[in-house]
């Protein structure tokens, strides 16, 4: 996933993202983590409600702090699943308490160099925001079927787990927010829940993401040649990005239930155990 710090741009008028309604009235604070927050609370197509405190989504750790980790021990959380890949991991290592068991699952090879590469374009002002929104719906298009077999491990880790666990990216929007999609589906919630759990990444990446688009607007002289909507684009989640998944799975295996049966290896038994497990 392409996210950029260094940041720089002409002057532009910021768009609007669309939102996520109803957001928890008690987010959780963790310093120095973005988009933190339990997936709980909401109503299946079957009336049952998610079960709040058993999953947990974030972005990196990297800058959790030893300070924070009561926060972190406080919640239960006993796994860390994280969905970077191993050049992500190595710049940036998640930083957790003792006793807590970390894993990771990357979907993709790739290593850093399509990283690398695509952020140099960027910021020549090669890549514009029809660039960068093909590549978005390209990566959430793969991510769902390039290596089904990982996305498996994950799901299945998550599902399975008897204790409290936390998965993440490097931002906590769109590797996070396509395995809570598809565990949600699992679950039973119906398209509209979804979805608007996938938007409330706007809404806790707001701050952060206002805060770097201005810093790019004021320091545009370093890269005078890039283009602030490509930076938007990467900076927030649209419906658009998460229906290339979906579409994806619909058009590759004939519909989600098949690719939750054949692909996930979730059987019809199994999925009613899920349903059961984490919802009321």
């Amino acid at each position: 996933m392409v996210i950029f710090c260094v940041l720089s741009c002409k002057t532009q008028n910021f768009a609007r993202p669309e939102y996520g309604k109803n957001e928890t009235d008690h987010p959780i604070e963790v310093k120095k983590v973005y988009n933190f927050r339990t997936v709980g609370n909401i109503k299946n197509t079957e009336g049952r409600t998610l079960k709040a405190g058993k999953l947990y989504r974030s972005g990196h750790l990297h800058k959790l702090k030893k300070r924070s980790f009561k926060e972190i021990q406080s919640l239960g959380i006993k796994e860390v699943i994280d969905l970077r890949n191993s050049k992500e991991i190595s710049d940036k290592p998640d930083q957790l308490p003792d006793g807590i068991i970390y894993k990771k699952y990357s979907a993709f090879a790739d290593e850093g160099d399509q990283l690398t590469q695509a952020r140099k374009l960027v910021l020549k002002g090669k890549v514009n925001s029809s660039d960068a929104d093909k590549r978005m719906i390209d990566f959430y298009r793969e991510y769902v079927t390039e290596n089904p077999e990982v996305i498996r491990k994950i799901i299945t880790e998550i599902l399975e787990s008897e204790q409290p666990v936390l998965y993440h990216c490097t931002a906590g929007k769109d590797r996070t927010g396509i395995i809570t999609a598809l565990i949600l589906a699992i679950l039973k919630f119906d398209k509209e829940t979804i979805y608007n759990d996938y938007l409330l990444s706007n809404n806790y990446r707001k701050k952060l993401v206002m805060k770097r688009l201005s810093l790019a607007d004021n320091l545009h002289f370093l890269y005078p040649k890039m283009d602030v909507k490509v930076l938007e684009k990467l900076s927030w989640v649209e419906i658009a990005y998460l229906d290339a998944a979906f579409d994806e799975i619909n058009k590759k295996y004939g519909s989600t239930d098949t690719y939750i049966q054949k692909v996930l290896g979730i059987s019809t038994d199994k999925r009613e155990e899920y349903i059961k497990k984490f919802t009321n």
